[in-house]
């Protein structure tokens, strides 16, 4: 303590290490500190709920498995498959409700399993480092600084050492001070020399969150594909047939550029807007039926989806409806529900 605290005042001289050990306790120190950061951002990437992320390190020390519980995708899945029962699986939109929600519960499955890839490959091996390696790098660390304080305090007391006995006795003390302190110099970098081999093993577990996530990647994209082609060709920027002026506002020009550069996989689906999306005011032409509709009244006529009826338009009408004709049976339709066919 004495040899210490004279150190920091500048009253005693200090026993440097040499640069290649000084190199080392550095490179050291700096994988540590990335490690804490990479390790705890990627905790908080994987499960963003910091509630959730205390109750999973509650159970994790307790030895423990946690409850399960439904993440975010399968929550909103759940909703909407509900919501679709409720509304009909008959009905288009609770079709489509019904659709989307069981590919959300996929996309939840693939998350969680995600998360668990994550866990083993990744952030487990980065914490054994942290909890293991380091804490003995951390400890010899600490023994070798106390070797040091004793190697330069017994060089102090043989400087002030004035009688031959006293002399001898601190000579002694210094040899064997030296020879502690240099074993434990030399532990201390062997284990420091580790840490080369350290950086090796976390590039292979990079390599596997890498693989982890293009796994899930993919699949969310398939899922989404899958679903696009389920739900068909239907022209989402039209909200409804009362919300004309929303529909009407759209433009181009609020349109984000990055959106605008990826085209849809929908066959024989004009651009919304556009001179291809009108009906002649006179003549017929045939359409298929993209969703089921449930007519609202007699006017309107009911529709299957992937029938094939025959529609025209008659003046005056509104120009989200046509008529539609199958065999004797007649009434309004919603354009939105057709692609009309050529």
């Amino acid at each position: 303590l004495l040899q210490f605290t004279e150190e920091k005042l500048g009253q005693a001289e200090k026993t440097e290490l040499d640069a290649h050990l000084e190199n080392l306790l550095s490179k050291a120190e700096s994988t540590k500190l990335w490690t804490e950061k990479i390790m705890k951002q990627t905790e908080v990437l994987l499960q963003p709920n910091p509630n959730a992320r205390i109750e999973e390190f509650v159970y994790e020390k307790l030895d423990r498995k946690a409850p399960p519980r439904l993440n975010n995708c399968e929550q909103l899945g759940q909703y909407m498959i509900e919501a679709g029962n409720e509304f009909g699986p008959g009905t288009a939109y609770g079709s489509a409700l019904i659709k989307c929600g069981e590919t959300e519960n996929r996309i939840g499955t693939a998350e969680k399993e995600l998360i668990h890839s994550s866990e083993v490959n990744f952030l487990a091996p980065l914490r054994n480092f942290l909890e293991g390696d380091y804490r003995t790098i951390s400890k010899e660390r600490k023994l070798l600084q106390n070797k040091r304080l004793d190697l330069d305090a017994a060089k102090a007391r043989l400087k002030k050492a004035k009688v031959s006995e006293a002399r001898s006795a601190a000579e002694q003390e210094m040899r064997i001070t030296q020879s502690e302190f240099d074993r434990q110099a030399e532990i201390t970098r062997l284990l420091l020399e580790g840490i080369s081999s350290t950086h090796a093993h976390h590039l292979r577990c990079l390599h596997d969150y890498v693989d982890a996530q293009l796994t899930y990647y993919a699949q969310c994209y398939q899922y989404m594909v899958d679903l696009q082609k389920q739900l068909g060709s239907f022209p989402t920027t039209f909200s409804s047939n009362n919300n004309q002026t929303a529909s009407a506002s759209l433009s181009p020009s609020v349109v984000p550029s990055s959106a605008s550069s990826v085209p849809l996989c929908i066959p024989n689906c004009p651009v919304p807007g556009s001179n291809d999306y009108k009906v002649p005011p006179s003549g017929t032409r045939r359409a298929r039926v993209l969703y089921d509709y449930d007519a609202a009244d007699s006017n309107e006529l009911s529709l299957l989806a992937d029938e094939v009826i025959t529609v025209y338009s008659l003046p005056g009408m509104d120009s989200d409806w046509l008529m539609g004709e199958r065999g004797n049976q007649k009434g309004k339709v919603p354009i939105t529900y057709l692609e009309l066919l050529n």
